[in-house]
């Protein structure tokens, strides 16, 4: 399969048909790899979501796509910012091919069409820590039989204006371009180089008009029950508990949101 749009915005893109995780591949070959290299599957044998969950789809019917970022000048703990930067750029891409729907991003890195997922992203950091892979799968083909959730959706589904794969990921190296450059330039900066306001202003976990609440499961299986009402300058999610007056920063966790129970 080729790519040659995505290919003039990746420093280098490799397509496999198969493969069992484009994160495993990258991070296996990262030290001779440039920055912003591009790995592509059209199937993914051994896929992971966030906290190790199985991520599988048929043949062909979604996005499978890792990116290597390996920031120069950047330390690594503003790391944390790049996975939260990646589902921004891919809300971006999802919210440009279905103008009219809802499209939000779930803190830290999911990318919701009303409350039905249709993207994820896990990031891994490399061996030497010299950077992170950002693999992110986007449905895109799936009938709603072929969805492993109730609660999800597809690009199909949704009316999306291109359903080609290259098309969707030339959108999505572009928007990621888009802020890891003035990122990168801040050396690490979310707050000067904008990329904290941005992902405020999209994070739809956020309660924005007063009537959103959240259940976050911390690691342990302990239970949070609030609003979110902030991302800090490292990218944690800041809850008000609903007893309490003190602020909780959540920096990993599964978050549900209440708004419509």
């Amino acid at each position: 399969m080729d790519f040659p749009k995505s290919s003039h915005i990746a420093a280098q893109l490799e397509f496999v048909a198969e493969t069992g995780s484009t994160n495993a591949d990258l991070i296996a070959n990262s030290a001779n790899t440039d920055d912003f290299s591009v790995l592509v599957a059209g199937f993914q044998s051994a896929g992971r979501g966030r906290a190790g969950r199985d991520w599988v789809a048929p043949a062909g019917s979604s996005l499978f796509v890792s990116v290597l970022l390996k920031p120069t000048g950047v330390a690594a703990t503003n790391f944390s910012w790049l996975p939260l930067m990646a589902g921004l750029a891919m809300t971006k891409t999802v919210a440009a091919l279905i103008p009219d729907a809802q499209v939000g991003l779930k803190w830290p890195n999911d990318v919701l069409v009303g409350e039905k997922k249709v993207s994820g992203v896990l990031s891994e950091l490399v061996g030497d820590l010299s950077g992170v892979v950002i693999g992110a799968g986007l449905n895109v083909r799936q009938d709603k039989s072929e969805l492993p959730i109730e609660n999800a959706t597809s690009l199909r589904l949704e009316g999306a204006q291109s359903l080609e794969l290259d098309d969707i990921l030339s959108i999505y190296l572009e928007n990621l371009r888009g802020l890891y450059d003035p990122w990168v330039s801040a050396a690490g900066n979310a707050v000067a180089s904008g990329l904290r306001n941005q992902v405020i202003a999209a994070c739809s976990t956020l309660d924005h008009g007063g009537t959103n609440r959240v259940r976050v499961i911390l690691p342990g299986d302990e239970e949070l029950l609030g609003a979110a009402v902030g991302i800090d300058d490292t990218g944690r999610l800041i809850v008000k508990p609903n007893a309490g007056d003190d602020v909780v920063a959540v920096a990993a966790g599964d978050i549900v949101h209440l708004r419509h129970n």
